[in-house]
């Protein structure tokens, strides 16, 4: 059946430009997100999802020592009352406020499978039952008492808090991760005593910064312990910024065992790191031969985490090896900080440690303002209807005469008595029993006793000292339940200094040491051999490619790159592709200009000094240690500008250079005229009329010039022999002995 499309009323159609209509959509979006979602409120920590759960618990009477209820009762009233989202998502948030390896301080008491710290789901959520905990009780602590605003719920049928009371420093403690539209929020958890240490000494110093409070709050304390091992600069930065990290690595120590080994014993780990997911890391690391040092993992946990680590070999360094194991595992972690939350229930904003509890301790005395306002109110209902009740025992006769004889007493009580509406209808709601002299004797009490905590809280009231020392009050007695010497409040995380090791040391215990051969083929491939190949016949190249350099090694030796750029570059031996195939360009591992090429290759000793020069003659020595790159940039040594470029580097050995050009022009002249630098053009070396440099060789005096002509014969010339050839730096040099190779170039080819 076809349908026929009515088109719009035009009167009701409205030009809006497609940029307008978007922005105003996902502005209304990204509001939403911020706003009702991903960030936690400044004054109780908590976002909206978790608010709804603490709040529809308390109304299904959940408290600590009652009964518990199934969960999917909780995640019912939540979902159909106050959070219209889905029920996984709903259940997922309480079972994270349930669990004491995620949570510093659980708001739900949980009862059943809540999920383990190995990473492992909890039960679904008709089989697990929950009540709130005792510091879910504080922070619900008077709702009932006018504490803080309610609105009404998503349909307007019920009312649900804006924001919990919070005597618990929630924010801090609990800590909280979030992420919404353009921007996120990241807070590890606190020691709740140390926070309200630095609370108080707020409230007496209010204008105390963030330096002095971390006399109080030296950094995060992580459910599952582990040790902080950030620098006191960097911590007090990130705190005073609110943005950084903390470094956090696994807690371990050395155990012995029979003879004469021992293995490492791993007894807590970073926040958040799935202990399952750990383990598999680590043997997967050992199955690809990348933990030298580590022999074997295995998982003793029970109810304490155990992780045991067993070395190759007793001979071992413990230190180094849990090195390697912190350089490639999450056993050290980087839990980021990023303070951004909802200042006063409406600005996100990203606030340091300082700003943060100021936030909740101004929102603690709006409540005891507002918990004190409410109780002004009750107190003087009640004296309202204590006032009906004594002026009723003092004329009892005439109150009954008017209450029989009248046929409204209440108009007539209260014209007679002038009494209001309250206080009349009190009257006529009196049980008789309540007419005996006892009952006179303790209204007169109740009343004096109301009067003067009256007077108690209207001095409260009208004071910001006794507000603020109620509120310090209020905080020492939560110090008091959180103390260090409690099982909840003993701080679980220490801090220590990451122990100084040579970087090359590390490197090195991550790859298992085994002889390999470089092979480098013209057109700048590289692969790595398996032991020491001195037979490279049968190693294939692409069809328009040859060997260029090879050379033996060792998987863990660092490669030294010299570019025609002037540049060096460093590569590790361990991450070069196997033989297999043709290997990989070069180019995969540094940042080399296209219209570069190699000049050599080679392993770095250290210590060494290389003859360093350019086609056009320039040269100077330089520090092999000077020539490494920390970087795929690589670093720059020899200054050359196109179309000149480097040529060569050698070893420096002796003490007398040879040079020959392609003019086929030899000279030799005493080393100490060329400089040593960290990097430069150089001096000349040899002087050209046309071409450039060919090759350059450094030899000690005493032994004499060395070759090797092309028929494989080797001839030296003693310095008294090359008299001739010998000058200055910067001569043009003159035609080579008879047996020189027309290649023109010494033994090696200049390679190292």
């Amino acid at each position: 059946m076809s349908r026929t499309l009515i088109p719009p009323d035009p009167s009701e159609v409205h030009d809006v430009a497609l940029r307008d209509a978007l922005e105003e959509r996902y502005l209304a979006y990204a509001l939403s997100t911020i706003m009702h979602r991903a960030l936690p409120d400044a004054r109780d920590g908590l976002k909206p999802v978790h608010r709804r759960l603490l709040y529809a618990m308390r109304e299904l009477r959940l408290d600590p020592g009652a009964a518990f209820k199934k969960c999917a009762r909780v995640v019912g009233d939540v979902i159909g009352k106050y959070h219209p989202h889905g029920d996984q998502s709903v259940y997922d948030a309480m079972v994270r406020l349930a669990q004491d390896f995620a949570q510093r301080y659980p708001l739900v008491d949980g009862q059943g499978n809540f999920g383990n710290i190995d990473g492992d789901n909890a039960a679904a959520m008709r089989y697990t039952e929950a009540r709130l905990t005792e510091v879910a009780r504080l922070m619900l602590d008077g709702l009932d008492e006018d504490a803080v605003d309610f609105r009404p719920t998503y349909d307007g049928s019920e009312q649900e808090p804006v924001v919990l009371p919070g005597a618990f420093p929630n924010l801090l403690a609990n800590g909280a991760q979030g992420i919404a539209v353009g921007m996120a929020t990241s807070i590890p958890p606190h020691n709740a005593a140390e926070l309200c240490d630095a609370a108080l000494h707020l409230i007496e110093h209010p204008d105390a910064k963030t330096k002095a409070l971390m006399k109080y709050v030296p950094g995060p304390d992580f459910p599952t312990g582990g040790l902080i091992i950030d620098s006191r600069a960097t911590i007090a930065e990130a705190y005073e910024t609110g943005r950084g990290g903390f470094r956090v690595r696994a807690r371990w120590e050395k155990e012995d065992s029979a003879r004469g080994m021992w293995v490492v014993v791993i007894t807590e780990i970073p926040w958040l790191v799935q202990k399952s997911r750990l383990v598999e890391r680590i043997a997967e690391l050992l199955n690809e031969k990348k933990l030298p040092l580590v022999g074997d993992v295995r998982d003793e946990s029970a109810e304490d985490l155990r992780l045991v680590i067993e070395p190759r070999a007793k001979t071992v360094d413990a230190e180094l090896l849990m090195e390697s194991l912190f350089k490639l595992t999450d056993l050290e972690s980087r839990i980021p900080l990023n303070m951004n939350v909802l200042v006063q229930g409406r600005i996100p904003k990203v606030i340091g440690l300082a700003e943060a509890l100021r936030e909740w301790l101004d929102h603690r005395r709006d409540v005891l303002l507002r918990r004190a306002n409410h109780r002004l109110g009750v107190i003087e209902r009640r004296l309202e209807v204590l006032g009906a009740y004594l002026i009723a025992y003092l004329n009892l006769d005439k109150v009954i005469r008017i209450i029989r004889k009248e046929d409204e007493p209440k108009p007539v009580l209260m014209k007679t008595f002038s009494l209001s509406d309250v206080q009349a209808t009190a009257i006529l709601d009196m049980r008789l029993r309540n007419l005996r002299r006892l009952e006179e004797m303790e209204i007169r009490g109740e009343d004096k006793a109301l009067r003067a905590e009256q007077r108690e809280l209207k001095g409260l009231v009208g004071s910001d000292g006794k507000q603020w020392a109620k509120v310090a009050e209020e905080i020492k007695a939560i110090r008091a339940t959180f103390g260090p010497k409690t099982k909840l409040g003993k701080r679980r995380t220490g801090f220590a200094e990451a122990p100084a090791h040579d970087e090359a040391a590390i490197e090195e215990a991550m790859v298992i040491r085994e002889p390999i051969t470089v092979v480098v083929s013209d057109k700048g491939w590289i692969r790595a051999l398996k032991g020491t190949v001195t037979d490279l016949s049968g190693v294939q190249f692409k069809s328009d490619d040859r060997l260029k350099f090879a050379f033996p090694a060792e998987t863990t030796s660092k490669l030294t790159v010299l570019a025609t750029n002037g540049r060096f570059y460093t590569l590790e031996a361990g991450k070069l592709p196997g033989g297999r195939g043709h290997g990989e360009p070069v180019r995969l591992y540094i940042d080399m200009e296209q219209e570069a090429d190699l000049v050599a290759v080679f392993p770095f000793v250290g210590g060494r000094k290389f003859l360093v020069a350019s086609r056009s003659g320039h040269g100077f020595v330089v520090g092999e240690d000077e020539c490494v790159a920390n970087t795929r940039k690589g670093k720059q040594v020899l200054n050359v500008d196109l179309p000149d470029e480097a040529r060569m580097v050698t070893t420096v050995e002796g003490n007398q250079v040879a040079v020959i050009g392609e003019n086929r022009k030899l000279l030799v002249f005493p080393l100490d005229q060329i400089p040593e630098m960290a990097r430069g053009r150089g001096v000349r070396l040899q002087r050209y009329k046309d071409g450039g440099l060919s090759d350059v060789k450094t030899f000690a005096g005493a032994d004499g010039l060395t070759w090797t002509d092309s028929a494989g014969r080797v001839f030296t010339l003693s310095l008294k022999e090359l008299a001739d050839w010998r000058g200055n730096r910067a001569d043009a040099g003159r035609l080579p002995p008879k047996g020189f190779p027309r290649s023109g170039k010494f033994e090696n080819g200049g390679t190292l």
